[in-house]
């Protein structure tokens, strides 16, 4: 059966549309292009523009296509922005899916993968966080996923719907091969903005707040490889075609780096210096945050293949270069 991935022209569902096609897999992606890049779809899957939220839409691709599982990433992901508009999150990241789930319901879908977060957490402190912690989000990016994932859960109660919701941590690097990478203009993620400071197209990069209660004062962060999270989906999306219960499973690598850190192996990886400026916290950003993401290693056998700082700087040097190549053609 057909896979269904929205948000499919973005950075990670660009990355899940590989990893399906990989392994021969038949793939429809739904977005709408507001912030993905139609160039960024593989060929190999069928790119429909339109919106979550239109559940025609989506009903007919479930029909025509013979869909079996929605794979979904579409959203906004800005922790900062989210604050300065959380309507604009509730809109996007909670309503529209509710939508989505109506008309998986709807049509008869039986499986869907959610893109959660590590935000719904909160203030989680220094040692890694399990599935079974509190969970206090701080940010309405945060909230807005927490609400998507209590939907899923009810639906799933209520109708023959089965999810998973795997709670990413600090999503970093390239494909190994070069097919995709993170291509947002103005990323807020540390390892893209590092990169794209490194090689020029940034002047400088700031340190947001280094009076954080963590070994250096910079925040720390669970960094994992775009390929290994893709993994995980994979895992997830055979353990539910197979039969397996509803899961909710942290992914990430168990342990943390601090800003400082991530900016060291940067200029280790790149070589060449590039100028670094302290700015106050922004709004919503926790200390730390780590994985124990000993459910989705036990529960789905997921092996990380790219657990490595310096590889995953690596991938992320060398799709900058190739985006600053297609840019200049």
């Amino acid at each position: 059966m057909t896979v269904l991935v929205t948000g499919g022209a973005g950075y990670i569902g660009s990355h899940m549309v590989l990893g399906l096609l990989d392994r021969g897999e038949r793939v429809v992606v739904l977005d709408n292009l507001v912030t993905g890049f139609d160039w960024l779809v593989s060929p190999g899957a069928t790119l429909v523009q339109g919106d979550i939220a239109d559940k025609p839409l989506v009903v007919e691709l479930v029909r025509t296509h013979g869909i079996g599982a929605i794979v979904h990433f579409a959203g906004s992901v800005v922790v900062p922005d989210s604050v300065a508009d959380p309507l604009g999150y509730y809109l996007n990241n909670t309503v529209k899916t509710r939508d989505l789930i109506d008309a998986a319901v709807s049509a008869g879908v039986p499986n869907f993968i959610f893109s959660s977060t590590a935000a719904v957490y909160g203030m989680a402190g220094l040692e890694p966080v399990s599935e079974t912690a509190e969970l206090k989000p701080q940010s309405p990016y945060g909230r807005s996923k927490l609400m998507s994932e209590m939907m899923l859960e009810d639906a799933s109660k209520a109708h023959p719907l089965r999810y998973a919701a795997l709670r990413y941590f600090n999503v970093a690097g390239g494909d190994p091969e070069g097919r995709s990478g993170q291509s947002t203009k103005g990323a807020t993620h540390l390892i893209k903005v590092a990169v794209e400071t490194a090689l020029g197209k940034r002047p400088a990069i700031e340190i947001f707040g280094d009076d954080y209660p963590t070994p250096d004062g910079t925040a720390v962060r669970d960094y994992i490889h775009v390929t290994d999270l893709i993994a995980a989906h994979l895992k997830a999306l055979d353990h539910l075609r197979s039969g397996g219960s509803s899961l909710v499973a942290n992914v990430g690598y168990g342990k943390g780096y601090s800003v400082r850190e991530v900016l060291d192996v940067v200029l280790k990886v790149h070589g060449k210096d590039f100028d670094i400026r302290k700015s106050g916290r922004r709004a919503g950003d926790p200390a730390s945050i780590v994985a124990n993401a000993d459910r989705a290693r036990r529960d789905l056998g997921w092996t990380p293949a790219h657990d490595d700082l310096e590889e995953i700087v690596g991938h992320a040097i060398s799709w900058e270069r190739h985006l600053m190549r297609r840019n200049a053609e």
